[in-house]
C-alpha cells in the first residue's frame, strides 16, 4: 500500500553574493533556515469562516470553496506533537495564539491539498493571509501522528533525511515517478523530484551519517530503492523523532542557560566572542521612545533578530540576515521606553580578523 507523503512546495532559492569561499557558503547553506535559539514560535489554526481555497469543480466550470479549518480532535493532535518536540528539551518554544497576525506558523487542514510546511525561517516570507503549514488528511487516523511531527520538523528548519547525499540511496527513478503519480499522492514529476529523488547539498543534510529512523525520512514501499540492498524491501521509519533527530535539534537549539542574556546599552558596542554556530543574547531597555538601529559590525556573516518581551515572552519584532553580503546585519526598529527587548545574534562564519560586535544607537 502506498503511503501519503509530504509534498513540500517549491522553496525560495537562496541568493548569496558571488565569490564566497567554500567555508562561508557551506555555513550559510547549513543555517539559512534555522531560527535563532530562544525563539518562541507562535502558531494558530485557521478559521472555517474566513479561510479557504476556491478551486474549480472539474467539468462544470464552477468554483467550490474548500475551508482550511480542522476539527478540535485534529487540532489536539497538532498541540500534542508540538509538545513532543518541546519535551526534547530544545531552546525553541511553541505557543498557540488566536490571532494570525501574532503567529509565525499558520496551520490549515485543507483536505486533498497535501501535507507540507514552510521550512524554518522561510515561514516569515509567507503572507499573513496564507498558510505556512497544511495537513491534508485526517491526522487522527492510526499511524498519522508522524505526519504532524514531520511537518513540525520542517517548521523547525529540518529537511528530508532520505534526500541526504550521505544516504547513498539508488532509486529506480521511473518506478518512483510512476508510484507517486497514482493514488493517494498524485504527484507531478517535479513534486516527486523535489521531495524524493533530488539530492540535498551536503551542508543542508542533518549530519554526515544519514538516519533511516528519522521522523524526517518518508516511508516507501518495496521495489523503489535498488541499493543498498537492505532497503529494497522499503523504508519504514517509526514516525517519531529518533535519537539522531534529538541530537540535531539540540545542537541548533540547546536549552537556554539559567544565567540569562547580557545587557546592550545604547551607543555602547558589545563585543561578540562567538565561534561559528554560536549565539549571543542581550537585553535592551531603551532610555527613550524612538526609532533605533540595532546592528552588527566586523568581518562576519550573521543573522540578527530583535524581540519584544510581552508578559515575559519574546515576540518577534524585526530581523535581518546579511546572507553573506559585504553589509552587516542591521534593523531599524521603534523601541518604547519602559519595555524590555532581547537582541539575538547568531554567527554563520567569520573572515579577516573575525572580530565582531553588536550595537544599538
Amino acid at each position: 500500500m502506498t503511503r501519503r507523503l509530504c509534498s513540500l512546495p517549491r522553496q525560495p532559492a537562496p541568493a548569496f553574493a558571488p565569490g564566497l569561499t567554500a567555508g562561508r557558503l557551506d555555513a550559510l547553506l547549513a543555517g539559512r533556515r534555522m531560527w535563532v535559539n530562544g525563539t518562541v514560535l507562535h502558531y494558530c489554526f485557521l478559521d472555517a469562516r474566513t479561510d479557504a481555497s476556491v478551486i474549480p469543480v472539474p467539468g462544470t466550470g464552477e468554483l467550490r470553496r474548500v475551508p482550511w479549518a480542522g476539527g478540535e480532535e485534529q487540532r489536539d493532535v497538532v498541540r500534542a506533537c508540538f509538545g513532543e518536540w518541546r519535551d526534547l528539551g530544545i531552546g525553541v518554544g511553541f505557543a498557540e495564539v488566536g490571532d494570525r497576525c501574532e503567529a509565525e506558523l499558520r496551520i490549515g487542514f485543507q483536505a486533498g491539498a497535501g501535507s507540507w510546511s514552510a521550512v524554518g525561517r522561510d515561514a516569515l516570507s509567507v503572507g499573513r493571509a496564507e498558510r505556512t503549514m497544511n495537513l491534508g488528511w485526517d491526522v487522527t487516523a492510526p499511524g498519522e501522528r508522524g505526519t504532524v511531527l514531520h511537518q513540525i520538523g520542517h517548521a523547525l528548519g529540518r529537511v528530508h533525511e532520505h534526500q541526504s547525499p550521505f544516504a547513498g540511496l539508488h532509486w529506480d527513478d521511473e518506478a518512483v515517478y510512476a508510484e507517486l503519480a497514482g493514488p493517494p499522492n498524485f504527484f507531478s514529476r517535479e513534486t516527486t523530484y523535489r521531495n524524493v529523488l533530488g539530492q540535498l547539498d551536503s551542508c543542508e543534510a542533518g549530519g554526515s551519517v544519514w538516519d533511516p529512523q528519522s521522523v524526517m525520512t518518508l516511508p516507501f514501499g518495496p521495489g523503489l530503492v535498488l541499493e543498498p540492498e537492505q532497503y529494497r524491501g522499503g523504508l519504514c521509519p517509526p514516525g517519531t523523532p529518533s535519537p539522531a533527530d534529538k541530537e540535531f535539534v539540540l545542537r541548533w537549539y540547546p536549552p537556554t542557560g539559567p544565567a540569562g542574556p547580557g545587557r546592550l546599552v545604547p551607543f555602547r558596542s558589545a563585543p561578540l566572542g562567538l565561534a561559528p554556530g554560536g549565539q549571543a543574547d542581550l537585553t535592551v531597555e531603551p532610555p527613550e521612545t524612538r526609532e533605533y538601529t540595532v546592528g552588527t559590525f566586523g568581518d562576519a556573516d550573521t543573522v540578527l533578530v530583535v524581540f519584544e518581551e510581552r508578559d515575559g515572552e519574546p515576540r518577534f519584532l524585526a530581523g535581518h540576515d546579511d546572507g553573506g553580503t559585504p553589509r552587516n546585519a542591521a534593523v531599524r526598529v521603534r523601541l518604547v521606553k519602559g519595555r524590555r527587548y532581547v537582541v539575538r545574534v547568531r554567527l554563520y562564519s567569520t573572515w579577516g580578523s573575525g572580530e565582531t560586535a553588536v550595537m544599538c544607537w
